[in-house]
């Protein structure tokens, strides 16, 4: 879930007086991923399986929320030595509690736990970070932190270019010996238990060679400049006995939460079968492909090596075809002239992005919905994810609760169908020359036919509506509903006013910005 990354709000200015700012000196040590990530217990077992593919990685994909959760536990309790968390989002839910005791509880064991998070969903939370972060093996820093802890809007008045700046990877490693990257936040929405609205997502979890390569980009940005340690920020020095308070806190909560699957069990079966699933791994030779904050700051001009010159340079070899999934598919002009001209060279384009009724973002939705006709009258295919999709089995293995809606929030490439990228980047402008982002590109059949498999529930009718053009050129959306094909109109399941604000947000100056 994208939030609300330029906030406007105009009483925010007479409480310009009482700006503070983030400290720019301070005490601060660098610390480096573990080295002798052989020596620990998944490392042993991993290594096995690694000496048998010298100078490959092993890579499978996470297709469901329930089991993305079990593996995130898992990783947590099975860790030896060290565990590393990056990610934009971390919620204050069933989820984000039963992640932060499992932190808690491993670290009391002695692991050594960092945890990177972006501040832009902490406001109000220091208090029980900073707690966490007394502990004596967990540490917590903040990625391009607010100066005004009490209000981050007021910031976007009057520090802009600076907190723009987003750090929107998603990545989580244990040992320096297995990591999982994808598009996943911590929360409820994310692992398909939300009660309103679940995501549809995929991460790509990766042993071998490839898990030092995620380990130094995310040595860059925890020891880069950007990220703040908690305890710089906050106004006092958190002690044990505040975490215990809050630990309290959090144990009375988890035992109120309904989490609604057996977690123990779950996690128990995935370390038991730790080496059957190395077995199902694909072994080939990746790429960690990410967004160095520095180049972010820069305009957009001047950046380079970034990951979309990296994706671009991969799309304009591209053969036979193209197949896209994003959460947020904003091409702009530049992408468009792209596709099309793909396209005349006979190369088939699939695109599955939200329909207005999946998306959680109406001005992401509002910035795509400028490009489709275009799209279209060229040939190249787009589905719109159906907000009741997640009857189906494409959020967890079984069907959830019909009354809760589905978004789409994967992003995911494959290329000539045998070339793949999962991450946390969309392709939209914000994560093309704004945020930092991170992901996989893994080329091997094997493992884009599992991918591809994976798109197609997203595709299927049952699903998803596929847009069309009809004899006057307006758009129609074809999908099937009890069994019989439909063909809306209009914006399917929407009212007037969904609609009206759509064609409001247009008319703003933001694209850049989405």
């Amino acid at each position: 879930m994208r939030s609300v990354h330029i906030a406007v709000i105009l009483s925010a200015l007479l409480f310009l007086s009482a700006c503070s700012t983030t400290p720019d000196t301070y005490p601060r040590t660098s610390s480096h991923a573990l080295t002798t990530y052989r020596s620990t217990d998944i490392g042993r077992i991993i290594e096995k399986e690694v000496a048998r593919h010298p100078g490959k990685s092993g890579y499978n994909i996470i297709r469901y929320g329930r089991e993305a959760f079990t593996t995130r536990i898992a990783m947590t309790d099975l860790t030896d030595r060290t565990l590393d968390l990056q990610y934009y989002l971390w919620d204050q839910d069933e989820t984000g509690r039963l992640l932060a005791l499992h932190t808690l509880r491993v670290a009391d064991r002695g692991v050594k736990v960092r945890v990177l998070l972006d501040d832009i969903g902490l406001q109000g939370r220091d208090e029980m970070i900073a707690a966490m972060d007394a502990h004596p093996n967990i540490e917590i820093r903040i990625f391009n932190p607010f100066s005004n802890r009490g209000l981050h809007a007021l910031d976007f008045l009057t520090d802009t270019d600076r907190v723009n700046h987003r750090m929107h990877n998603k990545t989580v490693i244990m040992d320096n010996a297995f990591a999982v990257v994808g598009g996943r936040n911590i929360g409820n929405h994310y692992f398909g238990v939300s009660e309103d609205i679940n995501f549809r997502d995929l991460d790509i979890a990766a042993v071998g060679p490839i898990v030092r390569e995620i380990s130094k980009m995310y040595d860059y940005f925890w020891n880069g400049k950007w990220s703040v340690p908690i305890s710089v920020i906050v106004k006092k020095k958190y002690t044990m006995a505040e975490l215990e308070k809050e630990r309290k806190k959090l144990e009375e909560k988890v035992k109120k939460d309904r989490y609604p699957y057996p977690l123990a069990q779950d996690s128990s079966v995935l370390q038991h079968r730790l080496k059957q699933l190395l077995k199902g791994f694909v072994w080939t030779k990746g790429e960690v492909l990410w967004n160095d904050p520095e180049q972010m700051k820069r305009s957009e001009e001047k950046q380079t090596h970034t990951m979309v010159y990296a994706l671009h340079d991969r799309l304009d070899k591209v053969k036979k075809s193209l197949f896209v999934e994003s959460a947020y598919f904003i091409p702009r002009n530049e992408g468009i002239a792209h596709l099309i001209a793909l396209r005349k060279k006979g190369i088939r384009i699939r695109i599955l992005t939200n329909s207005l009724k999946s998306n959680d973002v109406l001005a992401a939705y509002a910035g795509y919905n400028n490009y489709r006709k275009e799209l279209l009258r060229n040939g190249i295919e787009i589905y719109e994810l159906r907000d009741d999709a997640g009857a189906s089995r494409i959020i967890n293995n079984t069907p959830v609760k019909k009354k809760v809606r589905t978004g789409l929030h994967a992003k995911v490439i494959v290329f000539d169908e045998k070339d793949v990228f999962v991450g946390s980047f969309n392709l939209d402008p914000r994560s093309s020359r704004i945020n930092t982002e991170g992901g996989l590109y893994i080329p091997d059949r094997t493992l884009a036919k599992k991918v591809i498999a994976y798109m197609n529930e997203g595709i299927d009718l049952h699903n998803a509506y596929r847009l069309g053009l009809d004899s006057s050129g307006k758009l129609t959306w074809t999908t099937i509903e009890n069994g019989k094909t439909v063909v809306y109109t209009s914006e399917p399941k929407v009212g007037a006013w969904d609609k009206l604000k759509v064609n409001l947000l247009q008319m703003l100056p933001m694209e850049s910005q989405l």
